[in-house]
């Protein structure tokens, strides 16, 4: 593995209650490309939620192209992360960009919220 850093089960937002807590009060970043919600989870550890709709990306394979970056952004991050919820939804005109320009974006927003949110 890359350095330790993987992305297990425990680490993914799963179930209509977890993403509910984050949408009820989130600390928001957005940019053209993303918009990122999160919210303390009361957990040692950081998970993810994401939230790429159809409207955004009309093609399964270009959904699940950016949720491959997303994933793989959020892993390399973690250590930062710390013990919060994170829910990314994609923006019209993110399937046009280069990839390097998403794993950008998405470092801004994990930079952003990190410390601010991060429970004391």
């Amino acid at each position: 593995m890359n350095g330790g850093a993987c992305f297990p089960r425990r680490a993914r937002m799963a179930g209509q209650q977890a993403f509910a807590s984050v949408f009820a009060r989130p600390a928001k970043s957005s940019d053209r490309y993303f918009t990122v919600l999160t919210r303390a989870n009361g957990l040692a550890y950081p998970r993810l939620g994401l939230a790429i709709s159809r409207k955004v990306a009309r093609s399964a394979v270009v959904r699940n192209r950016i949720k491959r970056i997303v994933r793989e952004s959020f892993r390399h991050h973690q250590p930062q992360l710390g013990g919060l919820d994170w829910v990314v939804m994609g923006r019209a005109g993110l399937t046009e960009q280069a990839n390097a320009l998403l794993f950008t974006s998405l470092q801004q927003h994990w930079q952003r919220l990190a410390q601010p949110c991060a429970p004391s």
